[in-house]
């Protein structure tokens, strides 16, 4: 049985398995293409699956992604994104004020 899976994760040269070669074609992509190239088969992968799916898929991708990262992490984990978010929040903030109140100034002048 073990040799029958190991035949069919071959490719056809026989040298080396699937997993392998895709490995090795990744970092040949990798290498001959920049970031600009994968944020736009990214952007044109995320356009075709919002083309080819409804609300519901996304809610459920949403759900399994979040059950995962529940299992994988701790109260610790949570505690901590709560407190970057709002550090994150509370300086969003106060940039926001100082730059209404620079506005009120210059507009006073």
């Amino acid at each position: 049985m073990a040799n029958k899976q190991n035949n069919r994760n071959r490719n056809n040269n026989e040298n080396m398995t699937v997993e392998e070669a895709g490995r090795k074609g990744g970092e040949a992509t990798s290498r001959n293409h920049d970031r600009d190239f994968y944020e736009e088969i990214g952007r044109k992968g995320g356009e075709a699956t919002s083309k080819n799916h409804g609300h519901e898929f996304y809610q459920e991708i949403g759900q399994k992604g979040g059950e995962a990262t529940a299992d994988n992490h701790g109260e610790d984990f949570y505690e901590e994104i709560g407190r970057k978010g709002g550090e994150a929040r509370s300086k969003q903030r106060s940039n926001n004020t100082n730059g209404n109140q620079n506005r009120r100034n210059n507009n006073n002048r």
